[in-house]
């Protein structure tokens, strides 16, 4: 049995100014673009392992979460998971299909600071700030790197949560 955090994020071809170093009394210079064009990452990271699920799709929806959990769900078929998951509409469980090997458990709703893997989307749209990708496809490419060089280790270390992994524990222990 596997701990999952869930969610989804969309990253987009407009630049996010963030802070930059320049020399003091010298207004830093930017590139900057404005272009609305985005997709998806729907990323599971668990606390236990480190390990990681990662699709980037275009768009969100009732269906493309069933894929993904059916991938998921493929993701080692022997192990059951468990998946926390936001009150998102598209996440409804009256209208998908779970996979017998994954369990699913909603956080309140309005309350996203209970999943850690906003954590996750943090530490990866920090590196995004103050840059411009000339296509989706570099924006792509920029993504798939990133998310490859997040190790298990820090994956942990972002989604560990004290709260979360006690209540895990006790569960095994049943």
């Amino acid at each position: 049995m596997n701990l999952y955090f869930q969610d989804e994020s969309r990253f987009g071809l407009m630049s996010h100014l963030g802070s930059c170093i320049a020399a003091k009394g010298v207004t830093p210079v930017i590139d900057y673009q404005h272009r609305f064009s985005a997709t998806y990452l729907y990323g599971a990271y668990s606390p236990i392992d480190g390990d990681s699920f990662v699709w980037e799709v275009e768009g969100v929806s009732t269906k493309i979460f069933e894929a993904y959990l059916k991938g998921i769900s493929q993701h080692r078929p022997e192990v059951f998971k468990v998946l926390v998951i936001d009150n998102a509409g598209f996440h409804s469980t009256k209208k998908i299909k779970v996979p017998h090997n994954i369990f699913l458990i909603n956080i309140p709703p309005y309350t996203p600071e209970l999943n850690p893997c906003e954590q996750v989307w943090k530490h990866i749209k920090q590196r995004f700030k103050n840059k411009v990708f000339k296509d989706m496809e570099k924006l792509r490419e920029w993504l798939y790197d990133n998310v490859r060089e997040m190790s298990r280790k820090t994956i942990m270390e972002i989604t560990s949560n004290h709260h979360y992994m006690k209540c895990f524990n006790a569960t095994l222990k049943m």
